[in-house]
C-alpha cells in the first residue's frame, strides 16, 4: 500500500520558504492561476496520472498517526495522489508561514488548516477559492446526506467572508467549558454558577473559605472579552468595511471595569498575568490554587490531577456562564466556536486542486476518521452521525469526572453547539482579536491612579492600532 509522506517540523513556530521544495500553487492571484469560483474539470479528475498535494496541519505525531491509517483508504480510491504532509507549529504559524509565501508570490501549500481570519488573508491575495461548485458537483461534491450531516454552526463558518460563498470545510471543533472542583464545590455546598453575576459571588465565597486561593482561572482574554461583546449584544467587530472596530463603547468598558475589580479582589486571573495555561493552577493542590478555569474542551485531560492515592479531586464539566439565567437555561446563549478548518488554495492545475477536494471532502466526512480523530484530539466531530458511530458512542457513554473527562468535555460541547458564535473575518480581524486580549489584560494589571482614563486611552490606542494594521 502506499505510504503517506510525512514531512514534520513539530513546535516551529515559522518555517523559511526554502525548507519545503515547491509543490504547491506557483503563482497565487496571478493571471495564470484559476478562478477562485472552481468547477470540476467537465472530463473529470485524472486518476492516472500522479499528483502531489501539500498540506499544512498542526496535528502532533499521534494525530498523524490516525491520519497515516486512514489516509490508506484513501489512497485505495485515488492511488495516484501523493499526500505530503507538514506539522507546522501552531493555528498562527500556518497562517505565518502561508502569508509569507503568499506575499513573496509563491506558495508550497495546496490544503491547510485555517480559521476564518486567515481565510480573510488568503482571499485578499486571491489565493483561496470558494468551494461552493466543487460542494455541489454532481459527481465530486456532497450528497444531500453528507451536507446534512454536518453540524449545522459548524459548516456554516465556511461562509466566512460574508459574501455568501462557502471557503472553508469544518475539520475538527472546540469552544470554552466551565471546569470546576467538583469534589471541593460539593463539600463547601457550592452552586456552580449560571451567569457572571453569580460566578463573582461563587468567587467570594470561595476567597472566603480559601483566602489563599485565585477562585477562577480564564485562559484566553481574547476569548473572554470577545465573548462578552457576543453575550451582552454591544458590538465587537463588523464585516462592515466602513465600521469594522465596534469594541470601543460604554456597555464594554463597564464590562472591563467590573473585571477589574474582580482582579485586584484577587478572584480571577487570565493565561498571560498567571504566565501559564490556568489549569496549572487548577491542579496545584499543594499550593495557591484555583477551583474553577474556562478553557479549551479539548484540554480536558490537563483538568484533572493523578496522585498516588487516586485522583486528587472530580472535575466537573458544564456550559461557560451566560448575561442571564434565561439565557443559560434555555441553551440560547452564546459561546466561541474554535478548531480548525480546511481550505484550497488556488493555482494552475485544476488536478491538483481536485485532488485537494478529494481529501478534505474524505476527511471531513469519513466517519471512522473523525471519530479517532475526536477521541485522540479531544476536539468534537463535525458530523452528527459520529454520535451514532459504536466507538464514538462508547467513548461518550464512558465519559465521567477523573480518567475519562475528554469524554464529557466533549459531551458538554455538544450538547451547547446551538450557542455557537464566530465573529467575521476580514483582513485585521486576527489583529482586533489580539487587541482587546492585551486591553483587558492591561487594564486588569493597572496600578495608578486614573482608571477611567485609563481605560478610555486603552480602548483608543486599540482601535487605532487596529486601523493602523489593516
Amino acid at each position: 500500500m502506499k505510504k503517506l509522506k510525512v514531512l514534520a517540523s513539530f513546535g516551529l513556530a515559522c518555517v523559511t520558504l526554502t525548507t519545503f521544495a515547491s509543490c504547491g500553487n506557483p503563482n497565487p492571484g496571478t493571471s495564470s492561476s484559476i478562478d477562485v469560483n472552481f468547477v470540476a474539470p467537465a472530463e473529470g479528475f485524472d486518476t492516472e496520472t500522479p499528483v502531489s498535494i501539500t498540506f499544512y496541519h498542526t496535528m502532533g505525531q499521534n494525530l498523524q498517526e490516525i491520519l497515516d491509517i486512514y489516509l490508506e483508504d484513501f489512497y485505495l480510491e485515488y492511488p495516484n495522489i501523493e499526500v505530503l504532509s507538514h506539522a507546522i507549529g501552531g493555528y498562527d504559524d500556518v497562517r505565518d508561514q502561508m502569508t509569507t509565501q503568499l506575499s513573496a508570490g509563491s506558495s508550497n501549500c495546496d490544503i491547510a488548516y485555517c480559521y476564518p481570519d486567515h481565510v480573510a488573508l488568503y482571499d485578499k491575495a486571491k489565493s483561496v477559492i470558494a468551494l461552493d461548485n466543487l460542494i455541489d458537483d454532481p459527481v465530486y461534491g456532497f450528497t444531500a446526506e453528507q451536507k446534512a450531516d454536518f453540524t449545522a454552526s459548524y459548516y456554516e463558518e465556511g461562509k466566512c467572508l460574508g459574501d455568501g460563498k462557502t471557503y472553508t470545510l469544518p475539520f475538527s471543533k472546540s469552544s470554552e467549558v466551565l471546569y470546576y472542583d467538583k469534589t471541593f464545590f460539593e463539600e463547601n455546598d457550592l452552586s456552580v454558577p449560571r451567569t457572571w453575576d453569580e460566578m463573582e459571588a461563587v468567587c467570594r465565597q470561595i476567597k472566603a473559605l480559601d483566602p489563599n486561593s485565585t477562585p477562577l482561572g480564564y485562559d484566553s482574554a481574547s476569548n473572554w472579552f470577545i465573548t462578552m461583546c457576543e453575550q451582552l449584544g454591544s458590538g465587537y467587530t463588523s464585516a462592515d468595511k466602513d465600521n469594522h472596530y465596534l469594541f470601543d463603547n460604554d456597555t464594554n468598558k463597564a464590562f472591563v471595569k467590573k473585571f477589574k475589580r474582580w482582579y485586584d479582589d484577587g478572584l480571577v486571573t487570565t493565561k498571560g498575568l498567571y504566565g501559564g495555561y490556568t489549569s496549572n493552577l487548577f491542579t496545584n493542590v499543594d499550593g495557591q490554587r484555583c477551583y474553577m478555569c474556562i478553557g479549551s474542551s479539548a484540554g480536558a485531560t490537563y483538568q484533572t490531577l493523578m496522585t498516588s492515592d487516586g485522583y486528587a479531586f472530580e472535575t466537573g464539566v458544564v456550559s461557560i456562564p451566560q448575561a442571564t439565567v434565561e439565557k443559560y437555561e434555555s441553551g440560547q446563549g452564546a459561546v466561541i466556536s474554535q478548531g480548525p478548518d480546511l481550505c484550497i488554495f488556488n493555482g494552475d492545475d485544476p488536478q491538483k486542486i481536485m485532488a485537494s477536494w478529494l481529501l478534505a471532502r474524505f476527511l471531513t466526512t469519513n466517519v471512522g476518521f473523525q471519530a479517532q480523530f475526536s477521541i485522540s484530539s479531544g476536539y468534537t466531530p463535525v458530523i452528527e452521525s459520529c454520535l451514532e458511530y459504536d466507538v464514538y458512542a462508547n467513548h461518550l457513554a464512558t465519559a465521567n469526572t477523573t480518567n475519562n473527562i475528554a469524554a464529557l468535555s466533549t459531551s458538554v460541547t455538544i450538547e451547547q453547539k446551538d450557542m455557537y458564535f464566530t465573529s467575521p473575518a476580514f483582513v485585521g480581524s486576527s489583529q482586533a482579536r489580539d487587541q482587546v486580549g492585551d486591553l483587558l489584560e492591561g487594564v486588569l494589571s493597572y496600578s495608578g491612579s486614573d482608571l477611567d482614563k485609563y481605560i478610555d486611552d486603552r480602548f483608543d490606542s486599540a482601535v487605532a492600532a487596529c486601523k493602523q494594521y489593516k
